[in-house]
Order: C-alpha cells, then sequence, then structure tokens
C-alpha cells in the first residue's frame, strides 16, 4: 500500500471571504430576531435602511476607484458591516443619520483606507462612535422591551416615526419611549448609572422593574435574552472555526475579572460581572465585532491580550465615563494599539533562539 502525502499547508477548512460573511451573518439571526421580537420592527427598518445604504455607497466608491462592482459587493463584507451598525442603533433613530453613519462606515472607514483588508478600524464601530458623539439624545433613545412598554410599535408605526418622526396616532419617539408606568425608560445600563449617581445602591437600582422576570436578577427584560442568543451564534461560529476562541474568551474574561475587582471594592456601586455581560453589547462585541480580522490582533496571544483589554475599558468606561455602553469605544481604543500588540507577540521562527540585536550585542563582545 502506498501512502500519498500532500504538500503543506494540512488546512482542511477552507473558506473564500465571502463564504466566511455570510456563516457570520447566519450567526447573528438569532440575536436579531430577538431584538426584533422585544424591541420591535423599528429594528427590522434599520437594517433595511442600513443595508441598501451599504451596498449603494460601496458600488459608488468603487466605480469611482475604478475597480469592479461585482467582486466587491460579492464578498458580503459591506452586509455584515450594516448589520452590524444597524443593530447596534436604537430602532426608531431617524433614517438619515443611519443613511449618515452607514456611509461613513463603508465610504470613510473602510473604502479611504483601500478597501476591505486595509481600515484600520472596525467600520461600524468607528461610524457608531461618529453618530454617539455627534447626536447623543437621538442614539440613546432605545424603546423600553415589548412587554414592559405603555405602546406597542407596529410595522408601518415604526417606519412613520423613523421617516416623520411622528406615528399614525401623532406619537414622537419620546413618547413611544414610555414603560407601561408611563415613565420615560432607559436602557439597564442607563438606568442603573443612574440610579447610582443619584445615591441608590446598585442592588436598589436592580429592584426597577426593567429586571423583574428575567433569567437571574442583574438580568434586564429583552436584553438578556439578546446576549445570550447572540452568544449561542458565536459559539457557533468557533465550532465552526470561522473565528477562534482567544478574542471572545479573553473579551469576557476581561470583562469579569475588572468588574469583579471593582465590586469586591464596593458592591454598592459597581455591577458585577453577570451585570455587564447581560446587558448591552458585550456578547455582540466580544463574538461579532471584536473578532473582525482586518481590524483586530492576528497573534494567538494578541488575539488574547487584544480582548482581554477591550473587555477592561468596556468595565472601565460604563463605570467612570460618559456613556454606558462602550463597547464601541473599547474596541475602537485597541484597533489603535494592534501594531504595538502584533509587534511584540510575533511567535519566534522555528529553530530561532536569539534576537539579531542579541547576535550583534555577543559579536560585539567578543
Amino acid at each position: 500500500m502506498k501512502l500519498a502525502v500532500s504538500s503543506s499547508p494540512h488546512q482542511h477548512v477552507r473558506r473564500t471571504t465571502d463564504q466566511v460573511m455570510r456563516l457570520v451573518l447566519y450567526a447573528m439571526v438569532p440575536g436579531v430576531i430577538a431584538q426584533l421580537w422585544f424591541f420591535g420592527w423599528g429594528v427590522f427598518w434599520q437594517i433595511l435602511i442600513a443595508l441598501v445604504t451599504a451596498l449603494l455607497t460601496e458600488a459608488a466608491v468603487v466605480t469611482l476607484r475604478k475597480r469592479e462592482i461585482g467582486q466587491a459587493l460579492a464578498d458580503y463584507s459591506a452586509i455584515v458591516t450594516a448589520l452590524l451598525l444597524a443593530v447596534s442603533l436604537p430602532p426608531l433613530l431617524p433614517w438619515w443619520m443611519t443613511v449618515l453613519g452607514t456611509f461613513f462606515a463603508i465610504a470613510i472607514v473602510k473604502q479611504l483606507y483601500g478597501g476591505l483588508g486595509y481600515n484600520l478600524f472596525n467600520p461600524a464601530m468607528a461610524a457608531y462612535v461618529m453618530l454617539l458623539i455627534s447626536f447623543p439624545a437621538a442614539m440613546s433613545s432605545w424603546l423600553p422591551p415589548a412587554d414592559l412598554a405603555k405602546h406597542t410599535v407596529g410595522f408601518t408605526d415604526a417606519l412613520q416615526v423613523i421617516f416623520s418622526g411622528f406615528n399614525s396616532a401623532g406619537y414622537d419617539a419620546l413618547q413611544l419611549r414610555a414603560g407601561a408606568d408611563g415613565v420615560t425608560m432607559a436602557t439597564p445600563l442607563d438606568m442603573v448609572k443612574t440610579q447610582i449617581g443619584q445615591g441608590y445602591t446598585y442592588t436598589e437600582a436592580l429592584n426597577h422593574s426593567t429586571f423583574n422576570n428575567t433569567l437571574w436578577s442583574s438580568a434586564s427584560a429583552g436584553w438578556s435574552w439578546v446576549a445570550l442568543l447572540y452568544a449561542a451564534g458565536g459559539l457557533a461560529l468557533i465550532q465552526l472555526r470561522v473565528i477562534s476562541w482567544h478574542i471572545p474568551l479573553s473579551l469576557l474574561a476581561g470583562v469579569a475579572v475588572t468588574a469583579t475587582i471593582l465590586s469586591m471594592i464596593n458592591g454598592d456601586l459597581y455591577a458585577s460581572a453577570l451585570f455587564h455581560w447581560s446587558n448591552g453589547a458585550v456578547m455582540l462585541g466580544a463574538f461579532f465585532i471584536a473578532t473582525d480580522p482586518v481590524s483586530a490582533s492576528t497573534t494567538p496571544r494578541g488575539r488574547l491580550i487584544f480582548g482581554a483589554a477591550i473587555g477592561f475599558w468596556t468595565v472601565i468606561i460604563r463605570t467612570f465615563g460618559g456613556y454606558p455602553d462602550a463597547i464601541a469605544f473599547s474596541v475602537i481604543i485597541m484597533n489603535m494599539a494592534v501594531p504595538l500588540i502584533d509587534y511584540y507577540t510575533q511567535p519566534k521562527v522555528y529553530g530561532q533562539s536569539r534576537t539579531p540585536k542579541q547576535k550583534a550585542k555577543q559579536q560585539g563582545e567578543s
């Protein structure tokens, strides 16, 4: 019997860019469905607006650069960017802000640097930060979960509010944010931060109706299920070897360690690790945003450092900064540090025992 030996590399999981991007899109479906279920049809319209804007912008810029449009659109990278940005936006955000953010992500952050593979920053998160800094009030106007809302926002109502500012009954986005008790509701992160700032303890803040009838005491209605389903999709990507485990695990560990240390210092002021995991965009960030193969670290040790640092900055900014959900800021900060991280974490070439500087120094001494 003869054995046939193939040449290296012996890699059995080979996927093209478009195949990888499609798998990412499939993995996001459970989380997106959960957002639709809990936060209404506005999520659908934001996704549709972002997708159309992303594809048109990508086609226009690629044409101006005299590149092939079909190849640029067929890799699905613009669609992934649009979806990541859209699910990060408030469901009733005015349409022109969504268009502006998506245009910025594709034309400025991605294409201005040379297109896919050359962008320094995660396009979706850079666009989110731009919108949040430019329009802080609109970007913090999230709806309460459906079972806690006073007003139901239907399919056409959501479209009317996004394009005109009012639904068919004459309510604007601020009025539609009212909870069942008639009080305008904030996101769990906003609410807890505000309560603590007003002198309440962290435990007292969790007595709000937002945290009743949920999976666990520090998880909020709606948001906890969204986080779990994004985590499930992310684990599927790891199982399929679309992403590695390094960044998600280290990011969640960074959040847990930082939050636990602060909680041990003063549990009345600082939230638990479970609270940070189950509220906001930590799970989405850990599995779908920080793992961007272009703007993330590329070495195994570097990915661990990269993810852990994002987790650290997320808790620090959430706790002491002015923006409760800090995933976007944390990712952008660490995108800037990637060249330095990769430089110092490059694995040694097989057989290499000394650096050129060490060799030169030894020769000079001899």
